[in-house]
């Protein structure tokens, strides 16, 4: 089914004795979902990934995979995923290939399969010019490409990535999300990150985490304009605020002057065609009707004000 639900955690908590790192978090993933986790450095992402890969046990909550649960069938659960934590499980003193070859034994691969099962993730991950390297002589990037082989040499519906291009250059970092965006064709991907162009570049829903919670949850769609978030609307004879908060669309109103109002919009929804509608039946004498909206950067700013990590989160998307 194409609207599969392919991970679901409900109520999800982690705690670390007073502190609590993940508090009450939802998350839901379906079929070819890119769900990007964003959030300052220490928000809670790592410990999210780690409890949805079965890696971490939650303090409360459950998490399903493909309908399974992960803590009453862990191995089941987990053979339909791919992991990849922010430090590669790599053994320097293997070749790629024989890791590889490890890795596809580890995740169950028949053996009479794994030899086109290395091939395979070699090929997506463009590995096959450092096949018989030791992986301790390649360079970073290499090395974050054969940790990505290795979490979907198993062809795993769900990979899990935990800040797939820290610590790598400009060209590595470009190099890595297009592989992402490629992965994102046969897989679907959870990803985390600090940097907001991480997220924008290849995600098709974004999470916003701050201090554990969930504060911000919606659909990313690069080509569409910002989400118009509130309406000013000027008007010669203005109604009361009752007759504006009438309108459909309109969750909030608030008068400025000169006959000016701000308008909060509901979710989902764009009042202006309704008011300029309003105004002409009514004779309010429209002067002006324009949006507000914001950005994904200025909302994530917004939600984790007063983070020094948020500020530095800044820096490093300009």
């Amino acid at each position: 089914m194409d609207n599969e639900i392919l991970i679901e955690a409900q109520a999800l908590s982690r705690r670390y004795g007073p502190t609590m790192a993940v508090s009450e978090l939802n998350l839901t993933l379906r079929k070819g979902d890119i769900l990007g986790l964003l959030g300052p450095n220490g928000a809670g992402k790592t410990t999210t990934m780690k409890m949805l890969a079965g890696c971490l046990a939650p303090t409360s909550g459950a998490v399903k995979i493909k309908g399974i649960s992960l803590a009453e069938e862990p191995k089941r659960a987990k053979a339909h995923l791919g992991y990849l934590p922010e430090q590669p499980p790599l053994y320097p003193e293997l070749t790629v290939n024989e890791y590889l070859r490890y890795c596809a034994g580890l995740h169950g691969v028949p053996r009479a399969e794994r030899e086109d099962a290395v091939a395979r993730a070699k090929q997506a991950c463009a590995l096959n010019d450092v096949a018989q390297r030791l992986i301790g002589n390649l360079s970073k990037g290499y090395q974050q490409r054969v940790g990505l082989a290795q979490a979907i040499i198993h062809r795993p519906p769900v990979v899990i990535l935990d800040e797939p291009t820290i610590g790598l250059d400009p060209i590595q970092i470009r190099e890595i999300r297009a592989l992402i965006r490629e992965l994102g064709h046969r897989h679907s991907v959870i990803l985390s990150s600090h940097i907001l162009p991480e997220i924008q570049a290849v995600c098709s829903r974004v999470m916003i985490i701050n201090k554990g919670r969930v504060v911000y949850a919606e659909a990313l769609n690069r080509s569409a304009p910002a989400r118009v978030e509130s309406v000013i609307v000027g008007l010669r004879r203005a109604p009361d605020e009752a007759a504006l908060k009438n309108i459909p669309g309109v969750r909030d109103v608030q008068t400025l002057s000169n006959g000016q109002f701000r308008l909060a919009v509901a979710p989902q929804q764009d009042p202006r065609e309704a008011l300029a509608e309003a105004a002409v039946k009514h004779g309010w004498g429209l002067t002006e009707l324009r949006s507000e909206s914001k950005s994904l950067e200025e909302i994530f700013v917004e939600l984790t004000s007063g983070d020094a990590a948020a500020a530095e989160t800044l820096k490093e998307a300009a």
